[in-house]
This record gives C-alpha cells, structure tokens and sequence, in this order.
C-alpha cells in the first residue's frame, strides 16, 4: 500500500515533536548539562578489492577519507539526550571502479523526557544506518562500498502516561508513532504505524504474589503488503516460593492478521506460559518460561552471572518478528552495555561509569556495536529462534568481549510480499534460514598511551530451501596510539570474505591497509 500524503504530513509533525519538546523543558528549572564534542577523522585505506568483487573481477585502490563528527549528549534531572551525526567523503586512486560511493551519512539520536512530573514522560529516537540487502551477498561493513547494502532511516516518538498507585500498583499508557523508510530500490518498503500499549504491575504490597496484566495494538500501513493490525494481551502472576526462587506463569492471546504462507496455517491464538526466577545472588539471575503460542512450543532463557573480572550471559529467545522491527530495536550487542558490568563495582556510580566505558571504548579502539548474525531485508513476518552465549573479560592490561550465537529464521506471511526483493529464481531464498556464528574483540593496552586489538568474525548462514550458503570470515589486527587527551591514532590489517552476491556462487576476498588519525575538538 502505498502510503498517502496525509499520513507523511501526520510524520512530518511527528518528526519535529522532539525537538519542541526539548526545547520546552530547557527550562530553569528543568535545564540539563550539555556537552558538545566535535570530531575529524582522517584515514587513509588501501584495500586490493574495494568494492567486494569476486576474486578474478577484484581491482585494488587507495580510498582517502574525512569524516568530520558531532556528539551531543545532555543529561539533567527531566532530560537525557544522546546524539551523534557523521559524514564521510571518500576519494579514489582508480576513477572506474564501480559499486563505490561518494559520501555516506549516519546519525543516531534518543531523548527521555519528563514532561510532567509522575505523569507525563517522552521518549524518542532517530537514526540512519547502513544496511545489509541479503544476508547471501558482502556485508557492508566498509562504507564506501555499495554492493548489497542500503541506507535506513528510522525515528519514532512514545509519550507515555505512568502513575504510582501507592504501593498496589503502577500503570503505564503508552503511544507509539515510528517509521521506517530506505530501501525502496532494493524492494524493501517504506512503512509508518501506531501502537497503543497499557500495562499494569503489582507493587510491594503483593510481596508474594505479583501480578501484571498487558494489552498492545499496533496498525501499521507500508509500501509492499497491505495494511496489518497486530493484537497481543497477556495476564501473569508471579509467586515467591523462597527468598532466593519464584515461579511465574501467564495467559493470552495473539493476533496477527498477516497472510499466512501456507494454507490454513493459524495467524491467533492463546498463549500459556509457566517458568521460574532464580537470584541467589546479585551476581547471578536465571529467567526460564516455557508454553505455547498460536505457532507452537515456544520459550525463553535469560541467565547472567558476573564475577569482579568477568560478566557471562546466555539468552534464548522464540519470537514473531519482522525486518522492520529489528531496525527499530537498538542493537542487540551494545559494546558500551557489555562491558558496563565489568566497571560496575569500581564505579557504582552509573553517570560515572557511563563516562568511564566511552572513554575505554575511545582509547582501546573497540567497535560501538559487536557483530552478530546478519540483519536482512524482508517485508514478511517470521518466527525467529535465537540462542546466544557471552562473555567479557578484564585483566590487568587486557579486554576480551566474545559472541557466539545460533539463528533459525523461518518466514510465515506470503513469499509474494519479498517479490520486489527477490527475483523468482530466488524467491524461497529467506523461506528458512539457519546462522551459525562467533565474534571477539581483544585488546591489550601495551602502555598508558598505547595498546594493540584484534577482531574476529565468523558466521555461516544457509538456506534451507535452497541450499545456498554464505560463509563470512572477517579478521583485524591493528595497534592504536594516544598522542594526547584530543589526538588518537591507529593502524590495521584487515581481511575479509564471504559470497560475492545472490546470483554469483563465486567468493570474494580483501585484504586491506587501514591508517587512521582522530582529532576531538
């Protein structure tokens, strides 16, 4: 569907509500801290297959860059804000290669606002980020490459009513408008929707037995399917068996008014769920349900324990979802978030701590998101099985984050709806897919100034419909050096491989040089 010119008024609106709201609450009285870091990068790259080709089309290239940056951050007692915005242009030693670009533009921004005080909140988002088309293709993790990847932009506005009712319970009212658009030339559709959410959780007067009721609905209009309502409602109740364990149980009901892949196939149901939570300790916590959905068995697992010079985790999660509400999600393997309970009892400050794990992130040349299976474009709903295992370690002179992880993607709605994505030769291609994957990040500060880092990425992603694959192998050594409290330098090797794209069997491979010099005003 193809969305009117009143629903892009109606976004247009929506799109400037932050900042009137920002600019309303910079009150005296709710008037935050702002700090403003403007940023050059330089970097000079020379790579033997710039742009991801297979091997016997490969044609190497120096590719200078600058990409000036500006972060924002506010914090105060009724907002927090966190932005950033960055362009980069790129020159070319050789003028024909093709499938490279010129420029590329990222931004990312979220605000919490109070607006009235135990009533009124607001949050927001922004963003735009480059995108992987296929997960069969080069992933676009250089950005001067344009092969199989596309630019995304998001945002989304959720002001919400909460309110304490004394120590029984606490009730929040919550609307959401979000976007998302790009893609459009590969296929995948820009699409708007609302979702309206009420919740309702016990308080301490239910000490032994809690309960919570929820109920969502969210209309969505896009491009390429027709317009879709989604319906979920929950009631759960949670009883305190021992101090230590309590044993959770819930009931609903889904509806999904997708068209279902295959004939018959149930789109609502009920739900059941039963489970339990064990805290020992504030160091370890185990989450479990298991039940039922409309689709079938389903369950999850949360478990987490942390020591003074580690943090583990493993989750598993069976949900419904879509490439739409993926982008909306923030990452799912934050960088900052793990390594956040590493500094938790040096630092219990969490401002402070905040601050702390940028600056180490800065100086030790970490990525700002962990890679983890490969995010790719469809309009169909699927049901998504994940099962992910982490760990973070410190020592005295070293970091070491590691991932490993286990996808099973399986498309419910009709294959048509990916027609505009993928041609008919390959139009099962995303019906069932499976990735096996790993990734670490290893830094070892060689002194107070300077330290060396590797990375290690390695996922196999295939098509059970199909029997494509693609295996992808990314790996970078590199040391990186303070020259001052403004000035960061680093050098890289790096090396990747993977399929050069849907229609091509063949691998590519690229070798580069990466030198890179970051000034913060």
């Amino acid at each position: 569907m193809i969305i009117t010119t009143a629903d892009l008024s109606v976004r247009r609106v929506l799109r400037l509500t932050p900042l009137a709201l920002a600019a309303l609450l910079l009150s005296n009285e709710a008037r935050a801290d702002w700090r403003i870091i403007p940023t050059i990068q330089l970097r000079e790259t020379y790579s033997d297959n710039a742009n991801n080709q297979a091997d016997e089309l490969a044609r190497g290239s120096f590719v200078s860059e600058a990409a000036p940056s500006l972060t924002v951050v506010g914090t105060g007692p009724r907002l927090k804000f966190a932005g950033s915005a960055e362009w980069r242009k790129y020159a070319y030693s050789s003028d024909d290669i093709a499938n490279t670009r010129d420029s590329d533009r990222r931004y990312q921004a979220t605000a919490e606002a109070i607006a009235v005080k135990e009533w009124l909140y607001v949050d927001a988002s922004a963003g735009r980020t480059r995108q992987a088309v296929s997960a069969f293709g080069p992933l676009p993790n250089n950005s001067y490459t344009a092969n199989n990847g596309t630019d995304i932009r998001t945002w989304s506005i959720s002001p919400y009513l909460r309110h304490q009712f004394g120590a029984t319970a606490s009730a929040t009212l919550r609307y959401a408008r979000d976007s998302v658009e790009g893609g459009s030339n590969s296929g995948f559709g820009n699409s708007l929707s609302s979702t309206g959410a009420f919740d309702v959780i016990s308080g301490p007067a239910f000490p032994d037995l809690g309960w919570n009721l929820h109920y969502s609905r969210q209309d969505m209009s896009a491009q390429r399917t027709d317009e879709t309502t989604t319906e979920n409602s929950q009631v759960g109740l949670r009883y305190r068996a021992t101090s230590h364990l309590s044993l959770t149980s819930s009931v609903g009901y889904d509806s999904y008014d997708y068209k279902a892949a295959v004939l018959g196939q149930r789109t609502a149901g009920r739900s059941w769920s039963g489970g339990f939570i064990w805290q020992p300790s504030t160091r370890t916590r185990v989450t479990a349900t298991f039940g039922r959905r409309y689709f079938g068995k389903t369950g999850s697992f949360d478990a987490s324990y942390r020591t003074a010079h580690s943090v583990w985790s493993l989750t598993y999660a069976d949900n419904i979802t879509t490439s739409r509400q993926q982008l909306l999600l923030p990452a799912a393997l934050d960088t900052a978030t793990m390594l956040d309970g590493l500094f938790a009892r040096q630092y219990p400050d969490p401002v402070l701590r905040q601050q702390i794990v940028q600056a180490y992130i800065a100086q030790a040349g970490l990525p700002p998101v962990l890679l983890d299976s490969i995010h790719y474009l469809s309009n169909r709903y699927m049901r998504n099985k994940r099962l992910q295992g982490s760990a973070t370690f410190r020592g005295v002179r070293s970091t070491l984050l590691f991932t490993v992880f286990k996808t099973h993607t399986n498309a419910l709605s009709l294959q048509q709806e990916d027609s505009t994505l993928l041609p008919s030769q390959v139009s099962s291609l995303n019906e069932d897919t499976t990735q096996l994957g790993a990734s670490a990040n290893l830094d070892y500060r060689l002194s107070s100034r300077s330290s060396a880092h590797a990375t290690l990425y390695t996922v196999n992603i295939k098509s059970l419909q199909t029997g494509q694959a693609n295996d992808v192998r990314q790996l970078s050594l590199g040391m990186s050096r303070r020259f001052d409290s403004k000035t960061t330098g680093s050098f890289d090797l790096r090396h990747s491989t993977g399929r050069a794209g849907v229609f091509d069997n063949r691998d590519y491979h690229e070798n580069a040089i990466v030198a890179t010099l970051s000034v913060q005003y």
